[in-house]
């Protein structure tokens, strides 16, 4: 199948399972296969172009109209939008059955494993965008992803999936820690003593955080890992 990605974290999982997309987005860091804009711009215009058979797309990462589009121009779209850790099995085996039905898929990329242990009871501000300050509630794989860990959310119970906030607001909820993501909004260095006058940062990958699929089982390890090192003793813990 001629198959285009618009979400980063779906190239990576058809990568995994030995699938090559013809064209995925600039976003999705694979130097090697053809770019056609961005998960926001996508080039509607190139990517009929290339006469897939599918584009997989996601309400997280791309925009109605330009599904409208590629569906108006008589291309076939796969949504999958998982909204938890455990949506992402479902939506990995209809991934699979959409794009490679007769591909074996491992099973551990469709079966979830045992969270890591034990659970580290941290209370977590998560910040996804600045000017204007947001960040995410319950309903989003990320949140989802840090409760499995045993990380509470302190915005979790918002009514907007990705509310806007400020400094003052987000130090109100007394989270035990700020986990500054790498993406969507590139945090580093340069945005800790800004984020500190809320709790403590923790720079962490963003795609470990926000990229479900393939990546998800890694990830959980590596952000529990990360984690469980900064909330040792003090005099151990890092940014």
């Amino acid at each position: 199948m001629r198959i285009v990605s618009l979400v980063p974290s779906v190239t990576e999982t058809l990568l995994a399972w030995g699938v090559t997309p013809v064209a995925c987005t600039r976003f999705c860091e694979q130097p090697g296969l053809r770019a056609v804009g961005g998960t926001k711009d996508p080039d509607v215009a190139a990517i009929v172009g290339l006469a897939p058979d599918l584009v997989v797309m996601c309400d997280e990462e791309n925009r109605q109209e330009d599904a409208h589009a590629l569906t108006s121009s008589g291309v076939a779209v796969h949504s999958c939008s998982p909204r938890s850790v455990a949506d992402v099995g479902p939506a990995l085996e209809r991934l699979a059955a959409a794009v490679a039905p007769a591909a074996a898929v491992a099973p551990d990329l469709t079966s979830p494993s045992p969270a890591p242990s034990p659970q580290l009871a941290l209370r977590a501000f998560v910040p996804v965008w600045r000017r204007p300050w947001m960040t995410l509630n319950r309903a989003t794989y990320g949140s989802s992803l840090l409760s499995d860990l045993g990380i509470d959310n302190v915005f979790a119970d918002e009514a907007e999936r990705y509310p806007t906030t400020g400094i003052e607001a987000a130090a109100a909820r007394r989270p035990d820690v700020v986990l500054a993501p790498s993406e969507p909004y590139p945090f580093g260095p340069r945005h800790v003593a800004e984020l500190e006058a809320i709790a403590p940062v923790v720079l962490v990958d963003g795609r470990d955080l926000f990229w479900w699929g393939a990546r998800t089982p890694d990830a959980r390890h590596r952000l529990h890992a990360q984690l469980s090192a900064w909330a040792g003793p003090p005099q151990k813990r890092s940014s």
